[in-house]
């Protein structure tokens, strides 16, 4: 399915990109984790970039050829495969469906046709181009043109055919090295040759009978995991209604105090000390509930002291209750829009995601993996090793915050995993050149709760329509009984009936077989 998807919506996710896994094991109810993001060449370090006058008040673009980091998505699929998979079938026949798709060509989905229409544009604004592989006689395609891939086919299959040799070795290799380099970037076939995913222990918390699972730093799932956890201490937030003012003002506020743990504490496990287990105390939280009032925003917001977007999402329960959550992600649309040549895909450039302050626990170095955004989750009884939910919600930085909105839909409010997507939603967004926040409001949500918001200091925008509405992400659901719903009793062990949700925002669907 991530092959797949790669081939179908290459201005959210692809081969030159990263991937994250978490899965289920229906047999012993045991959760693991795959790492699949890549590092930074060795050589792009902090003095290197300061030599080239960039400094973290003037990082290089956004779509830069510096920003490119090792693309860990390749490496992940095998990886699954092996480890998750039911060895029923090969790597390459699970890829030759994908490798056909794109050989063939398919009709381009409406959003994914606007979203490709956009990203393309941003980069020529950019003064960047994207590759011609990715394009129709130099433009994007239309929503229900068809667009075939050969050049990505050939990639897929030789991944198939020889595994991870097959992308980060060869061929493949040598166009990505040559790519960045011919565009003033840094990548060595070293850097590529040695990259491989990691195995992790997912980390979770509580909350009100269910556990919320997310995989450890350098990605962004204990910002979930803290949101949750500051949540916890306010009867408000259900209290006064859902998408009321009360609701909102409290979400709005423990979204600034968790995001701004995160950006002060998230990096590379293997570079720096990242204190999850401090920062997912309960008493840290109730330490950090207390700066929030309900009549008026905190006017400023300091990391707590510690003792001690784009993208696709998917998620798979099968008939022997396995759960796989998956979210794959080239960053930002075709991130920096290279392609290599012959090879049908664009690299990721997650490499902005860096600090290019000294000292900061994200700041760039070589070999490094930066702060990432994109998060799978998984839901489980919190007092036995009970599946409940696979879920995600992408949107860069929106992922942790449409992670609780939609759980708190099911856990707090009742909604199924339908109407848990649908409601209209929040997004919180920090603008580092102001130093402002920032409350993004779905349509749907009333008007008098804007204006009371904006009463309480908050900056408001209000309402967000349209294709805008991909701001707020885009989810899937699937949920192992109806465990959400308050109006019938919960006995016992759920029933085997599979529930399932798919996001309007996106070109998405729940499908059973």
């Amino acid at each position: 399915m991530a092959a797949a998807l790669a081939v179908t919506e290459p201005c959210s996710t692809g081969l030159g990109g990263d991937a994250f896994c978490l899965f289920y094991d229906g047999k012993t109810g045991e959760i693991r984790g795959i790492n699949g993001s890549g590092r930074s060449s060795r050589t792009l370090t902090l003095d290197f970039l300061e030599g080239l006058g960039y400094s973290a008040e003037a990082p290089p673009s956004v779509f830069d050829a510096l920003n490119v980091t090792v693309p860990g998505a390749p490496a992940l699929w095998c990886d699954t495969v092996q480890l998750f998979g039911s060895q029923k079938l090969s790597l390459q026949e699970v890829l030759s469906g994908a490798a056909t798709l794109a050989e063939e060509g398919f009709p381009v989905a409406e959003v994914t046709a606007h979203r490709w229409k956009n990203w393309a544009a941003a980069l020529g604004e950019s003064g960047k181009e994207l590759g011609a592989d990715l394009l129709i006689g130099g433009h994007p395609p239309k929503h229900g043109e068809v667009f075939k891939n050969t050049a990505m086919a050939q990639t897929i299959k030789e991944l198939g055919e020889r595994g991870k040799p097959g992308f980060y070795q060869g061929r493949v290799a040598q166009a990505i090295v040559d790519v960045i380099n011919q565009n003033g970037g840094v990548m060595t076939l070293e850097d590529l040759s040695s990259h491989d995913s990691e195995v992790v222990s997912p980390i979770s918390t509580d909350y009100k009978g269910v556990r919320l699972w997310e995989l450890p730093p350098n990605g962004q799932g204990l910002a979930a995991l803290l949101l949750l956890n500051i949540l916890e201490n306010f009867p408000q937030l259900k209290a006064g209604g859902h998408n009321s003012s009360d609701h909102i003002h409290v979400f709005v506020e423990a979204v600034r105090l968790a995001l701004t743990d995160a950006l002060r504490y998230l990096g590379d496990a293997a570079h720096v000390t990242v204190p999850t287990e401090s920062l997912l105390a309960k008493s840290y939280s109730q330490q950090r509930a207390r700066h929030i009032s309900m009549d008026r925003v905190m006017e400023r917001v300091e990391p707590g002291l510690l003792t001690g977007s784009d993208t696709v999402y998917f998620c798979v329960i099968d008939s022997q209750g396995n759960a796989c959550s998956f979210v794959n992600s080239t960053y930002m649309g075709f991130g920096t829009g290279l392609v290599p040549q012959d090879c049908g895909f664009s690299l990721q450039n997650r490499g902005a995601n860096f600090s290019l302050q000294r000292g900061h626990a994200n700041c760039v170095a070589g070999g490094k993996r930066p702060y990432h955004t994109i998060i799978p989750a998984l839901l489980t009884d919190s007092e036995k090793p009970q599946l409940l939910a696979a879920l995600g919600v992408v949107g860069a930085f929106m992922q942790p915050q449409g992670h609780i909105q939609v759980l708190l839909n099911m856990v707090e409010f009742g909604m199924n995993p339908q109407q848990a997507l649908d409601a209209p939603r929040v997004f919180v967004e920090y603008d580092d050149k102001t130093g402002q926040w920032l409350v993004n409001l779905e349509e749907g949500i009333d008007q008098e709760v804007a204006e009371e918001l904006k009463r309480r200091g908050h900056r408001i925008n209000w309402p967000v329509t349209g294709h805008q509405r991909a701001q707020f992400g885009r989810g899937q659901i699937i949920t192992v009984g109806d465990w959400w719903s308050h109006s019938v009793p919960q006995t016992g062990s759920p029933p085997r009936v599979l529930w399932a949700g798919s996001d309007p925002r996106a070109d998405g669907c729940a499908q059973g077989y």
